[in-house]
């Protein structure tokens, strides 16, 4: 099956990014600095991090978990707490959580290819997908890519 140029320079695209995803960090946690595109609608934000943290409860489960979260003030950042919240997700932003169910999570979310890439972090999975934007929010336009840790860096 031979794959046109624009499918080739997304896939390259696609695998640079996650490469680098595992291998950018900051400070203490070893995560990066969570930051969002400033264009996306709350629409967008909403059905990206509705996506996302459906995707994240199938490898980090809700319930027993605390997610710490360093939001950076964008409507992403405020869409993607209320979601971790709907989820079952007890979270924690102003302040330091401690005990052995802390899960510590980052995100990226920013313009890409005429559409939104969206990255979670945590010290131990990365997942990261690709959104069109849509008149009624956002839609995947990848598969979901999930690296753990292990997996490069």
């Amino acid at each position: 099956m031979a794959v046109t140029i624009p499918g080739r320079r997304f896939l390259a695209a696609l695998f640079c990014v996650v490469a680098l995803a595992g291998c950018q960090t900051l400070g203490g946690s070893g995560l990066i600095a969570s930051s969002a595109y400033g264009g996306l609608s709350p629409e967008a934000a909403n059905a990206i991090a509705g996506d996302m943290v459906g995707r994240l409860a199938e490898h980090v489960g809700p319930g027993t978990t605390t997610i710490q979260l360093r939001p950076d003030g964008s409507v992403f950042g405020q869409t993607l707490e209320h979601s971790l919240k709907g989820w079952g997700y007890a979270v924690a932003t102003d302040q330091k959580a401690e005990g052995t169910n802390v899960v510590p999570l980052a995100y990226v979310v920013d313009s890409f290819d005429n559409g939104v890439l969206a990255r979670l972090s945590t010290e131990s999975l990365t997942l990261t997908r690709i959104y069109a934007i849509t008149s009624t929010g956002a839609m995947p336009t990848s598969p979901l890519s999930v690296m753990t840790a292990g997996q490069g860096g």
